[in-house]
């Protein structure tokens, strides 16, 4: 059995209804929002039929906006044991799923009908006994209150340990071309990485999300790091079409990381976060293919000053006189 991928939202919420379905042992969940009814009902009935199903469900965001009562509310009420995720970290940001044991489910989605149906998203099924036990671990050490260290051995990224060293290794190594799809770039670790990339030849593609979908206390720092990336002559374009959601870094046409890892410290130094790097050929092929049809199907991000002012003005509560952004004068 060999890796397989999941791109959204060609390939619809089929493929994980079917793995769901398909449980006869074991079901663990770990996400950070739980809403769409099919799964939920496909969750319960998994548990009527006999199956061992935990669920772990971030309680709320930062911002004190939570996501998942209803879910929670419903799980509890069928039976099912849910608990809220590990509070030694700020938010659980991680998406994943374990089929009885011999699957794993790395997803940059969350199970909200939007991830299904209207966004760029991402999820690498792992059949690898190491990656599906190493992911177990952890979903069993969070569930517990306990410490977990990765084995470092296995495709799996991890934060807050192992994932700003690993990504910034993984762009390091690219010689020819990155295809970077992420909704936030805030991290000054990997933003220099970027930039050295393109200095050193590498043709960058970043992907991103216009300013004005950036929450007010992270915008600062993601307008400048888009500008600092533009400044060095890094191609920084949008989708047309699609809201992006994914979390997705492609090198050399040959290698490639999926999961729920912004660029942001937040992401590396205090959430939960997953990420798998993956080779596989028939997995490249599609990521390859995505990618340059997402380029074709964008246009490029204007980061200039009075396209800025233009497109932060749909924003009330934000506050620009820390960017340097110098309007015309009238």
């Amino acid at each position: 059995m060999t890796r397989t991928l999941i791109i959204l939202p060609d390939d619809s919420a089929q493929p994980v209804l079917e793995a769901i379905h398909s449980a006869t042992k074991s079901l663990r969940v770990k996400m950070f929002a739980f809403s769409h009814e099919p799964l939920l009902d496909a969750v319960v009935e998994a548990h009527r039929r006999g199956v061992m199903v935990k669920v772990m469900l971030n309680p709320e965001r930062n911002d004190g906006e939570t996501d998942n009562d209803e879910a929670r509310d419903l799980l509890v009420g069928n039976g099912i044991e849910v608990t809220e995720s590990n509070p030694a970290f700020n938010v659980t940001h991680e998406k994943s799923m374990v089929i009885d044991d011999n699957r794993a489910f790395v997803e940059s989605l969350n199970w909200t009908a939007e991830n299904f149906t209207e966004t760029r998203d991402y999820a690498v099924v792992t059949p690898s006994p190491q990656e599906v036990a190493e992911i177990i671990d952890c979903f069993d050490a969070d569930w517990a209150r306990q410490s977990f260290a990765p084995s470092g051995q296995a495709g799996l990224i991890w934060c807050p340990t192992n994932g700003r060293t690993r990504m910034a290794e993984f762009i390091d190594s690219a010689q020819d071309t990155l295809f970077v799809q992420n909704e936030r770039y805030q991290d000054p670790v990997i933003i220099e990485r970027l930039v050295r990339a393109a200095r050193r030849g590498v043709k960058v593609h970043v992907m991103a999300r216009a300013a004005h979908h950036l929450k007010a206390d992270k915008l600062l720092e993601g307008v400048s790091g888009l500008r600092i990336l533009d400044d060095v002559g890094i191609k920084i374009h949008r989708l047309k079409h699609l809201k992006l959601h994914a979390k997705m870094i492609l090198a050399d046409h040959e290698r490639a990381i999926v999961g729920s890892i912004n660029f942001s410290p937040g992401s590396f130094d205090h959430r939960r976060e997953l990420a798998i790097q993956v080779d596989d050929d028939h997995l490249l092929k599609r990521l390859n293919k995505v990618a340059h049809h997402d380029w074709k199907h964008s246009a490029p991000l204007d980061l200039s000053d009075e396209a800025l002012l233009a497109d932060l003005s749909k924003r009330e509560e934000c506050e620009v006189d820390q960017l340097a952004l110098h309007p015309v004068d009238d």
